[in-house]
């Protein structure tokens, strides 16, 4: 193993993180200065963590037809990247949403689609810890409006789940046909059942470790559903803004509201730097 990186290593902060579960191998932790120990999962569900970049006022996208990606919001940050690849490269399944899917169609989520430079060496990270080749994508779309060019639902080399409800599901198989590596799960009613679907992960699938890369209202329906275990938050020396006379820019968390008297609470547990950039680690507590 002998990653290139992306270019220098990160400086780091502080790190009061967890120690329990395996670690990264020796060539990344001199990249990464320090360590990442992915815990075990729960019994029930994978242990989830997920991945964002913000502006400095908390905007994840600018919103704008052909620029509503992260790599704006980090200027195509290679750190931001490498960083993104590693979370991938320990993930069994990633999930994300029907919107993610519409901006990024020619798109797979492995680690080497966002660094290839690299892509051996996260390879051979996901052989020494029992992973599969390829992530499974999740994707989470109650109505089923699914792009059908999009490569990553091609199911081939990457499998997909669409997790969707039934008459999401008919949308969906009238739109895709029958597709090799492209399966659903289908929940009842008009919504996604996060909980079924966790369990379906775990149980049926052999996910023990998730990383979410939705959306704004993924991200806080994963909240609220106390789904998320941790999050990796890099932060871009960037201000974003909202132009007036329009819907407001998205920011980490949306479609759901907390109470002042019991907000979801986080404890920041590793910082480090990169340049002009921040990359926070945190756990829900």
């Amino acid at each position: 193993m002998s990653p290139l990186g992306p270019g220098s290593p990160y400086t780091l902060l502080f790190d009061d993180g967890p120690r329990d579960g395996p670690g990264l191998p020796a060539p990344l932790r001199a990249i990464y200065d320090g360590d990442w120990h992915l815990p075990d999962p729960p019994a029930q569900r994978p242990y989830v963590f997920t991945n964002f970049v913000a502006s400095h006022d908390g905007r994840i996208s600018f919103d704008e037809p052909g620029r509503s990606g992260g790599g704006d919001v980090s200027r195509h940050s290679r750190h931001d990247t490498w960083l993104m690849a590693l979370l991938r490269a320990r993930a069994d399944a990633i999930i994300t949403g029907s919107g993610t899917l519409r901006v990024a169609r020619r798109h797979l989520w492995t680690p080497g689609q966002v660094f290839p430079d690299d892509a051996r060496t996260f390879a051979e990270l996901r052989a020494a810890e029992g992973r599969a080749p390829v992530p499974l994508l999740v994707v989470a779309s109650a109505s089923g409006d699914l792009p059908a060019d999009a490569d990553a639902l091609r199911g081939d080399p990457q499998p997909a789940l669409l997790a969707t409800t039934a008459a999401g599901a008919a949308r969906a198989r009238a739109s895709l046909g029958d597709r090799p590596g492209l399966s659903y799960h289908i929940s009842p009613g008009d919504s996604v059942d996060l909980a079924a679907l966790m369990a379906e992960l775990r149980t049926r699938h052999g996910v023990r470790h998730l990383l979410s890369e939705g959306g704004a209202r993924i991200y806080g329906a994963l909240i609220a559903a106390g789904m998320i275990d941790e999050t990796f938050l890099t932060i871009s020396p960037i201000v974003i803004g909202s132009p007036p006379g329009r819907p407001p820019r998205p920011s980490l968390v949306e479609g759901v509201g907390f109470s002042p008297d019991a907000p979801p609470r986080l404890r920041p547990v590793s910082l480090r730097r990169a340049g002009d950039y921040l990359f926070q680690r945190s756990t829900f507590v």
